[in-house]
């Protein structure tokens, strides 16, 4: 159904347009990145690759059956064996597996490739779509938060070695 690359800079061009595409509909669950964000995009995309060099984040895109980017899927954070993940999928493509899919997949990469121990991630109350991925995916509840002035919860998940 879907694939994960991790991000290079030959992305750029899909990435981009992903983004744009897709900000509005982003922009409902989550903050809008502002413009200066796709202003800036190219130095962004430098700045994530070479802390994906460092080992800090793991960023990939979700490719369709047809090679189409629908989606990114990130571990962020990585330190002592853990990392927090964040996912997002366009609006053609939500509601379809398609995150359920990306995030599993994602999993089995953080502990065969990265060598990760467990996964965190964070979610709003208000995005049950989110939490039901995470729910599927062998994540649990593991606390409250507050995300961006609104109520959430942290996930964790252990993997498998």
């Amino acid at each position: 159904m879907v694939t994960l690359e991790r991000l290079r800079a030959g992305h750029a061009e899909a990435l981009l347009g992903f983004e744009r595409e897709n900000r509005e509909y982003f922009a409902r669950a989550v903050p809008d990145r502002g413009d200066a964000h796709f202003a800036e995009f190219t130095d962004r995309l430098r700045a994530l690759l070479a802390e994906q060099a460092a080992g800090i984040c793991h960023f990939h895109v979700v490719l369709d059956a047809d090679g189409r980017l629908v989606g990114r899927v990130n571990l962020v954070d990585v330190a002592d064996g853990t990392a927090e993940l964040g996912y997002r999928v366009g609006e053609r493509a939500a509601g379809r597996g398609v995150a359920t899919a990306a995030v599993r997949l994602v999993c089995e990469e953080a502990a065969t490739t990265y060598g990760l121990r467990a996964l965190t991630a964070v979610t709003t109350l208000d995005n049950a779509a989110s939490r039901a991925v995470l729910r599927r995916c062998g994540f649990t509840e593991a606390g409250s938060l507050t995300v961006d002035g609104r109520p959430g919860l942290r996930h964790r998940r252990a993997l498998l070695p």
